[in-house]
């Protein structure tokens, strides 16, 4: 269990309804560690700024998990959280390993940057 302030993802069916249903969706794969615990802090503070953004959490533990550590933008990844930002349906952009709030706002900035009502 990750605790969190954000909504939780606990299946791989789960995961794809949201990204399906939802134009705009951040999701961290990760763990309660030291390099995933900003990251979720940061997303936290964001999520009230990005309110047309869905954000969301996953244990990258679980096995449902799979979903995300499969997809070919996180191939070659070695640190975690993933960080995987949908638009449509589709992946624009994956990071991983511990990111800053100006990292992370310049890619919501530039990914989701149409209807932004910061």
């Amino acid at each position: 269990m990750l605790y969190t302030n954000l909504k939780h993802i606990e299946s791989g069916a789960e995961q794809a309804q949201i990204i399906n249903e939802n134009e705009q969706v951040v999701i961290i794969c990760g763990r309660m560690g030291s390099m995933c615990i900003p990251v979720y802090r940061i997303v936290e503070e964001l999520e009230g700024e990005y309110k047309h953004v869905k954000f969301y959490d996953m244990e990258f533990d679980n096995p449902e998990s799979q979903v995300i550590h499969t997809l070919p933008e996180v191939l070659g990844f070695i640190g975690i959280p993933f960080t995987i930002y949908y638009k449509n349906g589709e992946v624009v952009k994956a990071t991983s390993g511990i990111q800053s709030k100006a990292q992370i706002t310049a890619i919501l900035n530039n990914e989701f940057a149409a209807t932004i009502n910061v």
